[in-house]
């Protein structure tokens, strides 16, 4: 049977990728996001009101 990692063996095991390019990946514009440190942000109020009638998915 495989060994069940915690959630913290697999946090510790991942590699970050910086914001911005995640943002980019998905669609979201550098300038609609606030950066906090290198793999965490915020969304602009702006951005997430001009893709609320997006479809989901």
């Amino acid at each position: 049977m495989a060994e069940v990692k915690t959630d913290i063996e697999i946090a510790r095991g991942a590699s970050k990728k910086p914001i911005q390019e995640i943002g980019a990946k998905i669609g979201i514009p550098y300038e609609h996001l606030l950066p906090y440190g290198h793999d965490k942000a915020k969304v602009s109020a702006e951005f997430i009101k001009s893709v609320r009638n997006n479809k989901d998915g």
